[in-house]
Order: structure tokens, then sequence, then C-alpha cells
């Protein structure tokens, strides 16, 4: 409840919409103007996104990154596999990719085929062509504060916060979600000094998670279950974002399914004084994000 600085009558104030698509827009804007300019220079910026199989969330996922470098102007070396491709071959494949001066990106779309050994495919990637940063010479550098391609949707979340101008230093923010791509990374992020928050990091051990995000300045979740998040367990002001992508059934979409978040929007944002939308909130920044780590591959080999 806010109050009136006159009257002092209380009145509900929505929350700020976080506008993820827009802000991403603005920065593939740049990423294409300057990819122009590599271009004319002799560099061409290449990212080769490989897709094992035809997991429905994954074509989509794929389809919007190869959307996205088209946009951007750069090169698409993307390779299709079939369910079946043993893991022998997607190594092979990798180091083929590694040794091509050509290519300045890889990234291998999750999940795989339950034959196949993500970690190992993982660290098979080049640090220097990991666009995703989930090598693991690409963390330890995050964690000691060296430059590195970032993990892109804990970077594109730090970007969003930043874009709106929501104070970080000192503040207490709340991390739901232990992942490898998501939880871990943005907690190291945000304690970085560039941010300097307070970070928690909540997880499915985590006792009275909602005595924890009612104290958050800034609260995260990334714990891909719905209703994660409700209204009794945000302060008032708080900035919410959401990082769940969660499907659930409905016959009345053409597509079978609606997706929604982890936080229940329409209750939070009645208390929140930022939130981000599920679609169209941390979703395009992570595309973004990974257009921004390819530039600056390219970028690199253009130093050397």
């Amino acid at each position: 409840m806010i109050k009136d600085a006159e009257s002092g009558a209380g009145y509900t104030m929505s929350a700020v919409i976080i506008d993820g698509k827009k802000t991403a827009a603005d920065i593939r804007g740049r990423i294409a103007s300057r990819t122009a300019e590599l271009k004319s220079e002799g560099v061409e910026p290449s990212l080769a996104v490989i897709l094992v199989g035809n997991d429905p969330a994954s074509l989509s996922y794929v389809r919007a990154k190869r959307n996205a470098l088209s946009e951007a102007g750069m090169n698409d070396r993307s390779v299709e596999l079939p369910e079946n491709t043993s893991e022998a071959e997607l190594l092979s494949l990798i180091g083929s990719l590694n040794r091509d001066e050509s290519v300045h990106g890889i990234l291998v779309q999750l999940p795989l085929p339950k034959h196949i050994d993500e970690r190992k495919i993982l660290f098979a990637i080049s640090p220097e062509k990991d666009v995703d940063g989930f090598h693991p010479v690409n963390i330890g550098k995050l964690v000691i504060g060296c430059d590195a391609p970032l993990p892109c949707t804990p970077h594109g979340i730090v970007v969003l916060l930043k874009s709106m101008r929501i104070e970080t230093s000192g503040a207490h923010a709340v991390v739901v979600g232990r992942s490898n791509i998501v939880g871990k990374p943005l907690a190291l992020l945000l304690s970085r000094r560039d941010c300097n928050a307070t970070v928690t990091l909540c997880h499915t051990g985590t006792k009275d998670l909602k005595a924890i995000t009612k104290d958050a300045d800034i609260v995260v979740s990334a714990a891909g279950v719905p209703n994660t998040i409700r209204a009794d367990m945000v302060k008032e002001g708080a900035a919410v974002i959401d990082v769940g992508v969660n499907r659930i059934p409905d016959a009345s979409k053409k597509s079978g399914f609606r997706l929604t978040g982890d936080v229940d929007f329409d209750a939070v944002k009645e208390v929140a004084s930022y939130i981000t939308p599920v679609p169209g909130g941390v979703g395009p920044m992570t595309i973004a994000m990974l257009m921004q780590n390819t530039l600056e591959a390219a970028e690199r080999t253009r130093e050397c």
C-alpha cells in the first residue's frame, strides 16, 4: 500500500512491467551495426548452434536463435542432428568446429538425448568459442573476476536491472534456484563489485523460503515451478525477476499450452515496484546476450 503524501490516504500501485523485448531489441540493433562494421573489415561473426533430436521446446529455442543470427547479419553455421546421433559423432563435430577458424561461437542446445553425457559435450567446446558461458574455464574466470563469456541468462538479468536503474549496490538479492545455467552464475554476477549486492541463494533445502524472499529488495526466481513466488512472499516495493518458463496445458490455445513463469504475476505486480512478464521479460535478453557473446568472440579473433 502506497500513501499519498498530502492526504495520507492509501492506494495500490501496480509494478512497472520490465519490457525485456524492447531492451533486447535495442541491444540487437547495436549488435547488427557492429556486425556490419566487422564484416566490412573482413570478419564475419559466425555461430554454430547444434541441435540433437526434435524436442519441441528445443526446436523453438533454436529457431529463435537462428532468427536472431539472421537479423544481426551473422553467419549461421547451425547443424541439426538426428536423435540417434552417438556421443562420439557429436564430439567429433565439436572438435571440427573448434578447429575451424571461421566459426567464432559454438552452442549445443540442451537437453541432449539421455545416451549423451551433457557435461562431456559442454567441456569439449573450446572456452574461447563457448558463447553460452558454461565451460568450467569460463565459470572459473567469472568466480575470480576475469574477463570471459558470461552465461547469457544471468548476464541478461543484470543488464535488465541496470537498464531500469534498479539499485543493486547494497541491496539484498534473493535468487531462488541453484542451477549451473542461471542460479549459481547469477549469484556470482550480483555479488561482483559492479553490482555489489548481498546475495542469498535459495534451493530445495532452504527452510522458510517466504521469510527470506520477504526480506529481499530483489527477488529472482529460476526454480521452474509455477507459483513459486506468491504475493505474500514479496516485500512491498521489491523488484521481481521471473526466469521460469513453464508450459501449462491449455486446450484454448492453438499450441495446446500456455507459458507461465514461476511468479504469480497478477498478484505480485500489485506489491512489487518492478516485475518481468513471461513471456517477454528475461527470455529475449538471453538471446540478445548470446548475440553479444558471439560478436565479442569474433572481435577477439580480430585482435589476435
